[in-house]
């Protein structure tokens, strides 16, 4: 038994050796770990009635997230079925809200297809608006702006949770459908929360160094970037079925990042491509393709 022993911790000590290494002699966290949080916090949630109607009931809902944030956000069960209900967290852009148009009508395809819908405002967003700071990840207050990121995954974490405790919300089948920003940190959440059966990402590209030039390769870039480029963690979406949705000529977005991050992604995998910009794309296309896949998948 003492030489079996032995035997092991030499083995031990290489693969260990072998790693570090492997790893320039640094010690490497997987990314991924960062996104941990307590799960038992309590939510403090309140819910609120809004208005119903033949087609749809609205609730105005706020809860507690990670680092004592306050997330708001509004739930509409569908007029038609019976609880519980698929449920797709719908997630708007920079700059925009919860009720931006394109968020409305990506709220009433889905009510129409049977889904409850989630929509909760990004960090900084919307009802959390608080500074007027401009968002730019290269220059000035980068390092808030990194937080706007990593804080929305976390409160994306938070409304999964949310989901769990409301009994008219089916937890077994939970979809996300992120547009722009919201698909940049929708791709992030996706891959660390796999309570989320099927991810659908529109306007989202990965290797974000490439926005800093001559810096794109130094280690101080890729250290800031780690946490929330969606590059590092797509591949854990994988097994569950991914689809894109980009723009041929998006002037937001370089196409060239999308491809990037498609070919990241493991199977199984799907992306569509529209010939239009970033903000020309078609709304109600990229939403019924949306829900093709959810109708396939979910």
């Amino acid at each position: 038994m003492g030489n079996k022993t032995y035997l092991y911790k030499v083995i031990s000590v290489a693969i260990l050796c072998f790693f570090l290494i492997s790893c320039g002699g640094k010690k490497v966290l997987p990314v991924a770990q960062y996104y941990e949080y307590d799960k038992d916090l309590p939510l403090q949630d309140t819910v609120s009635f809004v208005k119903s109607t033949i087609d749809y009931s609205l609730f105005y809902l706020k809860y507690r997230s990670v680092h004592d944030c306050e997330v708001r956000g509004l739930l509409t069960l569908p007029g038609n079925g019976k609880p519980p209900f698929p449920t797709v967290i719908l997630m708007h852009g920079f700059g925009d809200s919860k009720t931006v148009d394109y968020i409305e009508v990506g709220n009433k395809y889905l009510l129409d297809a049977g889904y409850a819908v989630l929509r909760i405002d990004i960090s900084n967003h919307g009802d959390r608006f608080k500074y007027d700071y401009d968002f730019d990840l290269t220059a000035g207050f980068k390092y808030w702006n990194r937080d706007i990121i990593s804080q929305t995954v976390f409160d994306l974490r938070r409304a999964v949770d949310f989901i769990y405790t409301r009994e008219e919300l089916d937890h077994e089948r939970i979809a996300y459908y992120g547009i722009s920003l919201g698909g940049m940190i929708g791709t992030v959440f996706c891959s660390v929360e796999d309570r989320i059966k099927v991810p659908v990402i529109a306007l989202a590209g990965g290797k974000l160094n490439l926005m800093f030039g001559k810096e794109a390769i130094s280690e101080n870039t890729k250290n800031y970037l780690s946490t929330i480029d969606p590059i590092n963690f797509i591949d854990m979406i994988s097994p569950r079925p991914l689809l894109m949705i980009n723009a041929e000529y998006d002037d937001i977005v370089p196409p060239i990042t999308s491809k990037l991050l498609f070919n990241a992604a493991k199977q199984p995998k799907e992306i569509i491509w529209y010939p239009a910009k970033h903000h020309d794309i078609p709304v109600e296309k990229a939403y019924q393709e949306g829900i093709r896949w959810f109708k396939k998948h979910l």
